[in-house]
Parts: C-alpha cells; sequence; structure tokens
C-alpha cells in the first residue's frame, strides 16, 4: 500500500469514527456537561428520594450507553447524551463513595488514578494506540469509555478535594482548574507536548473545572456560592448544550468532511440514527 493510499484509508476510518472531531465546540460543550451533571445530580439527589435519584440515573446511563454502541458511527446527540448522563449518574456515584461510605477524597482520588492508569495501559497494550482519532472499532470504542468513565471519577474526587478537604471553595478551585486545563494545551502548541498525552490531561481536567463554576453559582452564599441554586444552574447549562449540540447536529461541524463520500455519509447517518431508535 503506498502513501497516498494509507492516508486515504485513516482518513476514511476518522470518518467512521464513533467520536467527534476535537475542536472548540467539543471542550464547550465538554465542560457545560461536567457543570450541568453536578448540579443536576445535587438538585436532584436533595429534592427527591437519593435511593430513587440513583436509580434512575443509572437507568438513564445504562439506557444511553446502549444507544451510543447501537450506532455505527458518530451521532452529535447521541453521543453528547451518553457523555450528559455519565455526568450525572457519575457524580451521584462519586458522591456515594464519600458520603455513605465514608471514603476520604485524598484516598479515592489516588484510587481514580491509579484505575485510569490500568484502563490507559491496556488499552495500549492491546490496541497499541491511544489516540481518539481511532475509535472506529466496538473493542476501541469500549476502552474510550472506559477511560471516560474513569477520567470522570478522577476529576470529580480531585476537585471535591480541593475544594473541600484543602478548603480552597468552589471560585479558587475552578481557578485553579482552569489553569490546569489551559496547561496541556500550551504544552502542545509550544513544547510539541504528545498530542495523546494533553489531550487526556486536559480531560480530566474538565469535570472538576465544569463542576466547581456549577457549585459556585449553586451553592449558597453562606458556604461560599451565590445563591442561583442548583435547579436554575441545571436548566440554563442543559439549555446551553441542547442548543449547542442541535447546532452541530445541523452543520456537522465536529465531523470530519471527505467530498467523496458526504452523501454517503449522510445516508448511513440517517441510517444509524433509525436503527438505534
Amino acid at each position: 500500500m503506498n502513501r497516498s493510499s494509507s492516508v486515504t484509508s485513516a482518513r476514511r476510518q476518522r470518518i467512521l469514527s464513533k467520536v467527534p472531531e476535537i475542536t472548540a465546540y467539543f471542550w464547550i460543550i465538554k465542560l457545560l456537561t461536567t457543570a450541568m451533571g453536578e448540579a443536576t445530580s445535587d438538585y436532584l439527589v436533595y429534592h427527591i428520594n437519593p435511593y430513587v435519584a440513583v436509580v434512575l440515573g443509572g437507568i438513564g446511563f445504562i439506557a444511553s450507553l446502549m444507544l451510543q454502541f447501537a450506532v455505527r458511527r458518530y451521532v452529535a446527540w447521541i453521543y453528547w447524551l451518553l457523555v450528559v448522563m455519565v455526568a450525572v449518574f457519575g457524580t451521584m456515584v462519586a458522591d456515594a463513595i464519600h458520603v455513605v461510605l465514608g471514603v476520604p477524597y485524598a484516598v479515592s482520588t489516588i484510587a481514580f488514578a491509579v484505575v485510569l492508569t490500568v484502563v490507559l495501559s491496556s488499552w495500549y497494550r492491546v490496541e497499541k494506540t491511544l489516540s481518539i482519532h481511532s475509535i472506529h472499532t466496538r473493542r476501541r470504542e469500549m476502552f474510550y469509555w472506559a477511560t471516560v468513565l474513569a477520567t470522570f471519577a478522577l476529576g470529580t474526587a480531585t476537585g471535591d478535594m480541593t475544594a473541600t478537604t484543602l478548603h480552597l471553595g468552589y471560585l479558587a478551585s475552578g481557578v485553579l482548574f482552569t489553569l490546569l486545563f489551559v496547561l496541556p494545551a500550551l504544552g502542545y502548541w509550544l513544547f510539541r507536548l504528545n498530542a495523546t498525552f494533553s489531550f487526556w490531561l486536559a480531560y480530566v481536567m474538565t469535570r472538576p473545572l465544569g463542576a466547581s463554576f456549577a457549585d459556585f453559582f449553586g451553592m449558597p452564599r453562606d458556604v461560599g456560592g451565590l445563591g442561583y441554586g442548583k435547579g436554575i444552574v441545571s436548566i440554563v447549562l442543559t439549555i446551553c448544550i441542547v442548543l449547542l449540540v442541535g447546532y452541530l447536529t445541523v452543520t456537522r461541524k465536529d465531523v470530519l468532511q471527505d467530498p467523496g463520500t458526504q452523501v454517503l455519509e449522510g445516508l448511513h447517518h440517517k441510517s444509524d440514527v433509525e436503527s438505534a431508535l
């Protein structure tokens, strides 16, 4: 196979990917989902029976996961629905580990860091790559979502640790994680830091960054928040997510396009959604 054929093959595999291209839209929506998941989880747990809330969150997570695996390629609303459910249900589980089981945030942070290392090591050992541009097989997709779950758990524990255990508060934690979120990008652009490492490091930081600001806006003033309420914060963030995902669904700006396959891609996209539903 010559170089041209290899490039064409790699491009077509990226078109068949189950995940979006990494654009500014990706990072904006990812941050919104982490913030929305924090606010929504807290609101549900404190306004309905917490056990019922966790069960409903678990059902939503499993249903969205099945929907994501049912389609053959990336579909914006299905992908982001699963990310939202990871944020909501994951927050419930992470909070339960600390509140119900009494595990200190420092301990859970270390434990989840080990879990993430194991998942990434296993992924690389089996697939010889950790690139998110290669998610076009079922096995790689399973590794991808396992990594997403591990990064979310690690980010949740880290954010809670800085805000409460280290007593930084919500705003200071948000500023800290904003800096930590930007650093991998600067490392990649200025010092040629490994792209895959930079991506996953930034991805971990989106969770505590989004959650810190969600808590800052939603928590009462007497505990360091602005007091808008978790319900209001959740509704505003949900509207923003729906609008952005709707825009991407229509414009497909987060999908790698190949002029020679756009028509076929559109037909497959419609077929995938119909089969999933």
